[in-house]
Parts: C-alpha cells; sequence; structure tokens
C-alpha cells in the first residue's frame, strides 16, 4: 500500500511540476530556468512547512507522510528533500558532515550529468 500512495502523490507533484514550469516559461521565458528555480524554492519552503508542523504541533500518519513528503513533494522537487537533509545534519550539529553533503551533493551531481553527456557524445 505505501508504494501506491507514493506512486499516486509521485503523479500528482509531477504534474505540479509540469504546470509550474509551463506556467514559468510562459510569464517569463526561457533565458534562465525560472521554473526549476521556483520550484526548488517552493518545494522546500512546503517541506519546511510540512516538517516543522509535524515535528512541534502535531502527528500524521505514515500513510500521509508518503503520499504528501515522499510523493507529492518528491514528485514535485527532490530538492526539498535534499534541504530538509542539509539541515537536519546542521541542527544535529554535524557541521562538516553537512557541509560534505551540500556540496558534495551539487559537485558530483554536475560531474555526473557532464559525466553522462560526455559518454553519450562519445558513443554517438
Amino acid at each position: 500500500m505505501s508504494y501506491i500512495l507514493v506512486f499516486l502523490g509521485g503523479g500528482l507533484g509531477a504534474s505540479l511540476r509540469h504546470a509550474v514550469n509551463v506556467g514559468c516559461a510562459r510569464a517569463c521565458g526561457l533565458n534562465f530556468p525560472y521554473g526549476t528555480f521556483v520550484i526548488n524554492i517552493t518545494g522546500s519552503l512546503v517541506m519546511g512547512l510540512i516538517a516543522g508542523y509535524l515535528a512541534f504541533k502535531g502527528e500524521a500518519s505514515q500513510p500521509w507522510r508518503l503520499f504528501i513528503m515522499t510523493g507529492i513533494l518528491g514528485g514535485y522537487t527532490t530538492f526539498s528533500a535534499f534541504s530538509l537533509d542539509s539541515v537536519l545534519l546542521y541542527e544535529r550539529g554535524e557541521l562538516g558532515l553537512a557541509a560534505f553533503y551540500v556540496f558534495g551533493s551539487v559537485a558530483l551531481s554536475i560531474a555526473g550529468l557532464v559525466a553522462g553527456l560526455a559518454l553519450v557524445r562519445h558513443f554517438t
């Protein structure tokens, strides 16, 4: 059942991501990745609101957490999970690990993309 909840939430989140991307492209043009920029910021804001609420004010069942946080927000942007993980490491006092996670994730993700592009270009 948990996989179905994540699947359904992910579909909603991915659809919302597409709508924001299209809307931003129409409103702002294509000279800058406005859609991704807006998605990463709003997804992180919503993740913070939900995580903060659950931590300080309320409880949500595991199915709801899976549907909303893993499903909808995961389909909308994984940047929100990245942001939450980074802050949790920082709040636990793991400053070095938090810095490694942030800079390593960004640098290695970009390096991975460049490597993938280079491999495809080389073999095609």
